[in-house]
């Protein structure tokens, strides 16, 4: 009976090749939901809404700006979760941020309505998290950070991200006209009930 479990784990298990594509396929689904949200200069809570912030204030682009302010928290991630999930969330990272920087070049997005970039733009980075997250990969920033902190200091983590998240929308109100701040939690309420529907345990027995 051991053997038996031991040998369906090793066949769920994800071939590499299976992980690349996954990979490859969410940091897609990530940088375009960032095209839309970059288009109706909308912002999401974590490193991306600090980029896509910074992006909207005049600072350096989102692929630049996503990358830099990542390179902190891959510390924090090997201490806590080990050399193979820092270095798939570092490709994932920078895949993200060079598809970021294509993604306006291989399509052109001449309007786009804010609602729909809301929506949609909130759901693509939802469903392409989903895709990363089973898979063992994350996109590194805030939720590293929090999960640290509630390990090293008993804060929570879940309500240590959502206060930064409120931070970073309440400094895009500094930025962006209100009704931009407005939809954004829209996509934010979007972007996170898609990971709510979907990413349960025991709906999903692939592992790495």
């Amino acid at each position: 009976m051991v053997h038996r479990t031991t040998d369906m784990a090793t066949a769920a298990r994800h071939r590499l090749y299976e992980d690349a594509l996954a990979m490859l396929l969410g940091a897609m689904l990530v940088s375009l939901g960032v095209a839309l949200y970059g288009k109706a200069t909308l912002v999401t809570g974590g490193v991306a809404g600090l980029a896509l912030l910074l992006e909207a204030a005049g600072g350096p682009a989102f692929s630049v700006g996503f990358f830099l302010a990542n390179l902190p928290f891959y510390w924090l991630a090997l201490q806590r979760m080990g050399r193979a999930y820092t270095l798939r969330t570092f490709i994932a990272v920078a895949l993200v941020s060079g598809l970021s920087w294509a993604t306006p070049r291989l399509i052109r997005i001449e309007a786009v309505d804010p609602v729909y970039a809301a929506i949609a733009g909130g759901s693509l980075m939802g469903i392409g998290m989903l895709v990363l997250f089973r898979h063992r990969t994350g996109l590194g920033g805030v939720n590293v950070l929090a999960a640290w902190l509630q390990e090293r200091h008993g804060l929570r983590a879940g309500w240590l991200q959502l206060g930064i998240d409120i931070v970073i929308l309440a400094a895009a109100a500094l930025v962006l006209p209100l009704d931009r701040v407005a939809l954004s939690l829209l996509g934010a309420v979007a972007l996170n009930l898609n990971l709510a529907i979907n990413h349960r345990p025991g709906r999903y027995l692939g592992v790495t």
